[in-house]
């Protein structure tokens, strides 16, 4: 969320960020329901000394044996109209509130601004494999070696959920406690295991609520959610908290499930893995104080990096244009992984920095040690990485010619050595 005062006083640059985005809000309703709200709370502010000095004037009256009928008459006139103008305020305060939420991010200066074909490649790494045959898909690759039964998860549930079997089980296990271990015991970060379900805070605070509801998963009754991702419940972890300056950075990483109704994706590649409602994700997130924000960012990615080049699989870094940016996101970088048996680049990983957005959605903050005033954390966030995709560009890019894969080394010691699904 974007400080009021913030918009009001640089009202230009935040016309600026939505035409980036390509977005198209009323900032001048919200501006006319704030410049509102300033003159009923100055009014109200008024009004409410006056009652103070009246009450002082009752109470010398009544001390003094006094008569105080006409002063009682004219505080009980001056509470109505407060009583008016509280509920004034409160309506107002209401409708400002719902307007802020709609509004997105600034972008970073650095970010390129246009629509997805403004991406910036930063770098790649690796090589493209070459085969001396024709590589296959991973759908032909998973179900001859059958270790992916698409048919009967669509029976189980309905289409673009996945049922892994046999070593395609293991593989997404073993990939998971790959990565868990490279971050807690390389990179710095403490492990958490978070509930699947959150309430509306906290879909709230990191900006997925109200404007992406309709791509959740919702259960009407409890009027919880399934989690899009472990971000939502790992950065409310310290919801409506104050954290220690010496306590920053704070790393967590979590492994979870993740739940995506994808509303919006119609028409788009949905065949396999490569779109799917349920995923598996191990993630990282950051609370930073504001100033190491962009160098944290840099280091999330890098983090994010180790785990492709340990894996050894072709990829490469995106800056995101405006036009692609997240909701809540300030700067992000894409990490895409090369698949060549389907022949794309596929996105396994996106690295952001939210700055304060989500912190002051959630209300995390920290106390400054030099101003000695409390300031909003600065929140990140990244893949590192997620499935299902790493599973394509797997089982594409280690493919051979009689059909079996080669397990990725890095993976081996977690499948008791096993060399090759065939």
């Amino acid at each position: 969320m974007l400080d009021i005062k913030f918009i009001q006083e640089n009202q230009d640059l935040v016309k600026k960020s939505l035409k980036d985005r390509n977005l198209k809000l009323d900032l001048e309703s919200l501006i006319k329901i704030d410049d509102s709200r300033r003159k009923t709370l100055v009014e109200l502010e008024d009004l409410r000394a006056e009652r103070n000095k009246a009450n002082d004037e009752i109470s010398a009256l009544l001390k003094g044996k006094k008569d105080a009928k006409q002063k009682i008459s004219s505080m009980k006139s001056i509470s109505e109209k407060i009583d008016k103008l509280e509920e004034k305020l409160k309506a107002s305060n209401e409708e400002l509130n719902k307007m802020l939420l709609m509004i997105p991010n600034i972008p970073h200066a650095t970010v390129p601004v246009g629509d997805p074909s403004c991406n910036k490649v930063v770098r790649s790494w690796g090589e493209k494999p070459k085969f001396d045959f024709k590589p296959v898909s991973h759908i032909e690759l998973a179900q001859k070696l059958d270790i992916i039964d698409f048919a009967r998860a669509t029976k189980i549930t309905g289409s673009n959920w996945i049922l892994y079997k046999g070593w395609g089980a293991k593989l997404e296990r073993a990939l998971i406690n790959f990565m868990l271990d490279l971050h807690t015991g390389k990179h710095g970060y403490t492990e958490v295991l978070t509930p699947f379900l959150v309430n509306r805070a906290s879909m709230t605070g990191t900006g997925q609520l109200p404007k992406l509801e309709e791509d959740m998963y919702r259960l009407k009754d409890d009027d919880l959610f399934l989690i899009p991702t472990a971000e939502v419940p790992v950065t409310n972890i310290f919801r409506d908290e104050i954290l220690d300056e010496e306590k920053l950075p704070v790393y967590y990483t979590a492994y979870s499930a993740c739940f995506r109704r994808e509303a919006g994706s119609y028409g788009k590649d949905t065949k396999g893995l490569m779109r799917v409602h349920q995923f598996d994700k191990v993630e990282m997130v950051k609370f930073v104080k504001p100033l190491d924000s962009y160098d944290e960012l840099e280091k999330l990615v890098g983090d994010a990096e180790e785990v492709l080049q340990a894996l050894k699989l072709p990829y490469r870094v995106l800056m995101l244009a405006t036009q692609d940016l997240s909701f809540a996101a300030s700067k992000c970088y894409d990490l895409e992984a090369y698949a060549p048996g389907v022949d794309k680049w596929l996105e396994v990983s996106s690295c952001s920095n939210f700055e304060s957005f989500q912190a002051r959605r959630a209300n995390i903050k920290f106390r400054n040690k030099e101003t000695k005033k409390l300031d909003y954390v600065h929140t990140l966030n990244g893949s590192g990485v997620a499935m299902a995709r790493t599973v394509i560009a797997i089982l594409e890019n280690y493919q051979q010619k009689d059909g079996s894969v080669i397990i990725p080394e890095v993976l081996r010691p977690y499948l008791n050595g096993q060399e090759r699904i065939s």
